[in-house]
């Protein structure tokens, strides 16, 4: 019982400090019973726990993958980052693939011409607007960056 209450508080206080998916905070919280003992008899009954960890806080609606990948979907859209790059980050995080599309299109419902929008932020500050480097350099830039070829002569032209 109190290595439940532990793992508990700890999972509170890391998303108090930082928004997580869920795969993501298995993995950390694997991590922090990794450090924490190295009798593996202990190690294995903290791990059934963490079942436990999740059902108490999807309770209390402080873990939601849903949640989380629109609150991340809304960040980089203003940071000036693609389609491309926002999914990839997602699926690296844990997010399950029907869960991004369904977030993306939530938010392109709202927010119709985000990826234009975007592509301009990104090209302001990677400098491209100011500087003629050339065409081909900045197109070669922004693919790199993710961005479709489309909405990259789009923006540049």
């Amino acid at each position: 019982m109190q290595n439940r209450t532990y793992l508990l508080k700890y999972a509170i206080e890391y998303l108090s400090k930082f928004s997580s998916s869920k795969n993501n905070l298995e993995r950390i919280l694997k991590s922090k019973i990794q450090r924490l003992t190295k009798d593996k008899k202990n190690r294995f009954n903290l791990y059934k726990e963490i079942e436990y960890v999740f059902e108490q806080l999807e309770k209390n609606n402080l873990l939601d993958d849903k949640n989380y990948s629109f609150i991340k979907i809304q960040l980089f859209s203003t940071q000036g980052k693609s389609k491309n790059y926002i999914k990839k980050y997602l699926f690296s995080k844990g997010v399950e693939s029907s869960i991004v599309q369904e977030q993306l299109n939530n938010f392109e419902i709202q927010n119709p011409e985000w990826e234009k929008k975007s592509a301009r932020i990104f090209l302001r500050k990677k400098n491209l607007v100011k500087f003629n480097n050339g065409y081909e350099k900045k197109l070669a830039k922004m693919a790199r960056a993710g961005f479709s070829y489309d909405l990259c002569k789009e923006i540049l032209d």
